[in-house]
């Protein structure tokens, strides 16, 4: 079944999942480019990787559950696209 995925993070300084459960996806994640700081994505070695305001990537068939993000408190991305 096909469904729409359509999500604000509001970021905090702690690292949060974008999907509270398991969720495969293809998404477009984008930065706010009111954003004030960087958002910082956990990588799949533990790294840090910095996006700037404004910052968007396109990602096929990802688990929202495994994508991890902190920022500066107030901040936010958009996650959209669908389970397709």
């Amino acid at each position: 079944m096909n469904n729409l995925v359509q999500r604000r993070i509001v970021l905090t300084a702690d690292w949060q999942p974008v999907s509270a459960v398991p969720l495969v996806a293809s998404v477009d994640v984008s930065c706010l480019p009111q954003n004030v700081g960087m958002v910082w994505f956990q990588g799949d070695d533990g790294s840090e990787v910095p996006w700037l305001p404004g910052e968007w990537h396109q990602f096929e068939r990802i688990d929202l559950g495994s994508l991890r993000v902190r920022g500066s408190v107030g901040d936010a991305l958009t996650v959209i696209g669908g389970t397709w």
